[in-house]
Parts: C-alpha cells; sequence; structure tokens
C-alpha cells in the first residue's frame, strides 16, 4: 500500500478523534499588513500602479545611495500574522480543541485578532508585532516591528492568567506547541522558566506532544540557537518533543551541532534529521523542504516527496501549516510516512486556495493528488 493509500485508511478510521484532542499554541502574534509600493499615482486612495517586482524595487533603492529617495507605501488589507497564530488557526479548521496564549494585545485583543482570540479562547499578554509584507509578483519583502514581543516573559503570561489557572490550562494538553523562537527575544528564558515551574508538575496524560519551530534563526548568535536547542531538548524529560525545521534552517542547526553536512536528496535529509534528533535526544526532527519532507525517530526515518506546485496562491504560512498538519496526524498516532503525508497535504491545499484545510478537505486533496 503506498503513503496517500495508507493515510487516507489511518485518516478514515481515526481521523474524527481529532475532536477529543487538546493543543495549546504560543506565544508570538503580528498584524501582517499586505502592501504595495507605488510606483505611478493617478488619483486617490487605490488609483495606482504599483511597483512590479523586487528588482525594481531593488534598483530604485540602490539609485538612492548617497542621495535620498521616498517609497509610497499603500496597504491592502490586515490579516492574522505570526506563527502561532497560523498554525493554530490551522489546528482549529483540522477540528483540535485549541487555545492560544501569546501576543494579541495588551489591554484588549487588536481588531485583526477578535475572531481569532474568540474561537480559541485566547489568553492574550502583550501587544502585537507588526509586518510590512511589501508585495511583488516575484515575492514578499517583510518588514517587521517586533519590539513588543521583548515583554513577552514567564512573568507577563503569569499577570494576565495567573499561575494556577496557567497551570491547569498546561495540564489538560495532549500537545503543547512553542514557535517563532527567534523572534521572541525571552523565549528561552520562558523555556526554562516553565521547565523549572510547570512542566515537571503536570500530571500524566496517555500521550503528550511539544513541537518547537525555530522561524528563520539567521539573526540570532550560534550560542543562542544552540542554548535555545539544548532547553528544547529538556522538554523530552516530560512527554515526545517535535522539532520542526526548514532546509535553511536543518542546514545551521547541523552545523552548529557540529555535524557533517550532507545533500538535500532524500537520504540526506533522513541522514540529516537523524543526526540532529541524535545529537539533542528527542523525539522527532522533521525537515520540510518545498519539494520534499523527511524526519526521523529513534526507531525509523522517512522521506516522501510532496504535492509542489509552481503556481501557488499564497506562500507566508506554508510552513506553518505543515506544522500543523504534521502534529494533528502525531495527535491521531498516524504512521510517520502518514505524518508527513498529512502534512504536506496541510501546505499544498493552504498555498492552492489560502485556506486552511479541515481533515475531509485531506482526504479530498489525497484522493486527487497525481504524481508528476
Amino acid at each position: 500500500m503506498d503513503h496517500k493509500a495508507s493515510t487516507l485508511e489511518q485518516l478514515s478510521k481515526h481521523g474524527a478523534a481529532i475532536s477529543q484532542k487538546n493543543a495549546l499554541v504560543g506565544f508570538d502574534g503580528f498584524v501582517d499588513r499586505m502592501t504595495s509600493v507605488v510606483n505611478k499615482r493617478f488619483g486617490q486612495g487605490d488609483k495606482f500602479e504599483r511597483i512590479e517586482t523586487i528588482e525594481i524595487f531593488g534598483s530604485r533603492v540602490l539609485e538612492a545611495a548617497g542621495k535620498s529617495t521616498n517609497f509610497e507605501l499603500y496597504v491592502n488589507f490586515e490579516k492574522i500574522g505570526g506563527n502561532g497564530p497560523i498554525m493554530a488557526n490551522a489546528l482549529l479548521n483540522a477540528g483540535a480543541n485549541t487555545r492560544y496564549v501569546g501576543a494579541l494585545g495588551d489591554q484588549s485583543v487588536h481588531p485583526v485578532f477578535s475572531e481569532f482570540a474568540k474561537r480559541t479562547n485566547a489568553v492574550s499578554v502583550v501587544d502585537p508585532g507588526v509586518t510590512h509584507a511589501l508585495e511583488f509578483a516575484d515575492g514578499k519583502v517583510m518588514l517587521g516591528k517586533m519590539a513588543t514581543l521583548e515583554d513577552l516573559t514567564y512573568e507577563a503570561i503569569l499577570r494576565h492568567v495567573g499561575e494556577g489557572e496557567f497551570f491547569d490550562l498546561l495540564s489538560r494538553q495532549d500537545l503543547i506547541s512553542m514557535v517563532n523562537w527567534t523572534m521572541i527575544p525571552n523565549m528561552t528564558k520562558l523555556f526554562s522558566d516553565m521547565l523549572d515551574h510547570v512542566i515537571p508538575n503536570l500530571p500524566p496524560r496517555d500521550s503528550k506532544h511539544y513541537f518547537f519551530d525555530l522561524a528563520d534563526p539567521v539573526k540570532r548568535p550560534k550560542g543562542e540557537i544552540e542554548t535555545a536547542l539544548r532547553t528544547i531538548a529538556r522538554f523530552q524529560n516530560y512527554g515526545d518533543v517535535t522539532l520542526g525545521l526548514n532546509l535553511t534552517e536543518s542546514k545551521q542547526v547541523t552545523q552548529i551541532l557540529g555535524q557533517p553536512e550532507v545533500k538535500a536528496d532524500s537520504d540526506g535529509l533522513q541522514s540529516m534529521a537523524s543526526h540532529i534528533r541524535n545529537e539533542l535526544s528527542i523525539g522527532c526532527v522533521v525537515i520540510h523542504p518545498k519539494e520534499t519532507a523527511a524526519c526521523a525517530t529513534k526507531e525509523d526515518t522517512c522521506c516522501i516527496t510532496g504535492p509542489y506546485t509552481e503556481d501557488p496562491k499564497i506562500t507566508t504560512g506554508a510552513g506553518d501549516h505543515f506544522n500543523a498538519g504534521f502534529a494533528v496526524a502525531q495527535l491521531l498516532g498516524f504512521t510517520l510516512e502518514a505524518c508527513l503525508t498529512v502534512g504536506v497535504c496541510f501546505s499544498g491545499h493552504y498555498v492552492r486556495t489560502g485556506d486552511s484545510p479541515s481533515l475531509t478537505h485531506i482526504q479530498t486533496f489525497i484522493r486527487n493528488w497525481k504524481d508528476d
């Protein structure tokens, strides 16, 4: 039986059980402002021609060297942003009982998160960051403002929810996902505080999953990244830890951990995932390039080719949807191959439609998936 048929069988038998699974996601939050850069204006409002490509925009910036220039930014719309909210939204649509804790607003929830906060019964801790996503025909330039995330700490969470209530909230979860380490300056300390004060005292559950995603840590010093990885590894004492990485992140982590560089083919990806997992002594490492996905546990490794498209409707958030799909399949006890299949189908559906899928959507997607 191939991986698609096997995954369909597992979804058919066990997919409904996702409604009995509890997930907590944190801790970031961004207001994404999808923005055009004006080239020529013909009137007020949206009466303009945008700069079409990053290459043209870049040349205009370079032409201003030694002089000065200005660009008009036009915000087309605002949407929910941040690795945590996007992953949580995907878990919600898959049917998991999902709670959120994070940067959705300090004194009040930012309007862009209003419906999301209601659906997740969210604990909002600090104001969200803001991302101006400059959209071009050939990609995006993301300009982030994230000073508010400096105030996101363990103490700040307790001020908003209380220690007893936070303990109770964590104790009910089958999955605790903590993502976007790179953008939250105090995240490693937050991990340590949770490990010192809460995690060891949680009551046992049939299974407890922890999911982590570094989120493009290239701007952070190598020493800080390694400390974060070693701190993440400590959660393995209290559940099953999964570290999710894209290809660039996996190469960076491999180098930091002193592992040899390998090719990014099927064997190389499995080897890289296995080396990282062995070095950290955690349950699972999953690596998800655009075209493939690979993972390693103590018992096995696996790699599949995904349903890649050269004409996506959206790409921002694809990795978060992969993570959500992979985590859902783990919660349901699927095989490694099926976990990867559900993960690539979550991202595949999302990049084609712009919507987070239900498990029914995933079943349909797999049935319609034609190999190249």
